[in-house]
């Protein structure tokens, strides 16, 4: 008989761990080598068995005591050991839904049915949903617009009614799992009896067998089409969002409803305008003159131009708010606003006749008319004061 190997060892923690440790490196172990995961596989079920006595000594106080005072000695009959029978086999008392549940989900292979049960196969299901991009322009998102798309989606048979059978012919309740679409396995171990589930293989989980499938779907109980729609983008969607269109999507199955259609928008940029939400930015360039002596200037808007009046003394950058000019709320009421930000251009090429005339100016001009280049030498004087 070979010998034992320390249980320690077997569960690959230190003589110190606490009970969490131990739990938790069980946990991972009976996993790794459970029967249900390694079918037919002697060398998988003796390690299990291997770390499930560890784990029974380990998890119990006083079991644990006597194991790191005496060794395996403390459990053998032969050896006048306190045990007095050796490994039970069991569990040492330990809920297996506790720590099979963390593994499995729920596990029903211990003396008891699963925690769950599965959906019947036969029973409507909702179709699949189709997706589809569309790219539109900037002002085709800002105020709506319709498009024509084609999608591939699985409508119903119309040969045989969706259930997959030829004329004449209906689909059979399957005899290996009675229409559950699921089989019961039973595996005996050196712990009790384990059952495990599986998809019946006979009818692949469905329930039902067809024995004659319908020529036009091949026994799917779907066929594919090809459909146009006309889709209404509506006003103020931003890029990427999406649009959902019920019912468009696959049909379902067993008469179940229909999926969804998922229409993702794609916005392409614009050279003038820029979104923030529901509110636009622009830039309007703006004469030196017009900076200085003020001026009406036309201002492009989503809605068309409108004139605005810049005030004199305007200075490079200012941002002024057009309120309600934005974008138009989604599927609600109100409207964002534009900002106007105002880019001062600097005349080039200047003759000598304006050079003159522009120097003239400047002489007349002092400290006072510049209130930025006064406080920023005010500034400067101050910080480097000897």
């Amino acid at each position: 008989m070979a010998e034992k190997r320390d249980y320690y060892e077997v569960l690959g923690i230190a003589k110190s761990a606490s009970a969490d440790e131990i739990k938790s490196a069980y946990r991972k172990k009976a996993k790794k080598y459970h029967p249900d995961l390694n079918p037919d596989n002697k060398e998988a079920e003796e390690k299990f068995k291997e770390v499930n006595e560890a784990y029974e000594i380990l998890s119990d106080p006083d079991k644990r005591q006597k194991y790191d005072q005496f060794g395996h000695a403390a459990f053998d009959p032969a050896s006048g050991g306190f045990g007095g029978g050796g490994f039970s086999g069991g569990f040492g008392g330990v809920d297996l839904g506790d720590i099979f549940g963390d593994i499995f989900g729920g596990f029903g292979g211990f003396g008891g049915g699963s925690r769950s049960q599965r959906a019947n196969p036969n029973a409507p299901r909702k179709g699949a949903d189709l997706r589809i991009s569309v790219a539109v322009s900037f002002m085709e998102a800002v105020h709506g617009c319709k498009k024509t798309v084609t999608i591939n989606r699985k409508d119903t048979c119309p040969e045989c009614g969706g259930s997959g059978a030829a004329k004449g012919t209906s689909p059979e309740t399957c005899d290996q799992c009675h229409g559950s679409g699921i089989v019961t396995e039973q595996t005996r171990t050196p712990f009790g009896i384990m059952q495990s589930q599986h998809p019946c293989p006979k009818c692949g989980g469905k329930g039902r067998v067809i024995k004659s499938p319908c020529k036009k779907c091949g026994g799917s109980g779907r066929i594919s089409n090809a459909k146009t729609l006309e889709i209404n983008i509506p006003a103020g969607i931003d890029d990427d969002q999406s649009l959902a269109l019920r019912g468009l999507g696959d049909n379902g199955l067993n008469g179940g409803p229909a999926g969804d259609l998922i229409v993702i928008v794609t916005v392409r940029p614009d050279p003038m305008f820029e979104r923030d939400r529901y509110d636009i930015h622009v830039t309007v360039p703006i004469t030196y003159s017009q900076a200085v002596l003020g001026a009406e200037v036309v201002v492009p808007t989503v809605d068309g131009k409108v004139q605005y009046n810049i005030p004199e003394g305007t200075q490079g950058g200012t941002v002024f708010r057009l309120k309600g000019k934005g974008i138009q709320y989604l599927n609600g009421r109100g409207r964002g606003d534009q900002y106007v930000k105002v880019n001062v251009e600097i005349p080039k090429k200047l003759t000598r006749d304006q050079r003159k005339a522009l120097e003239a100016f400047e002489a007349t001009l002092k400290d006072d008319n510049y209130e930025q280049r006064k406080d920023f030498f005010k500034s400067l004087r101050d910080k480097f004061k000897s």
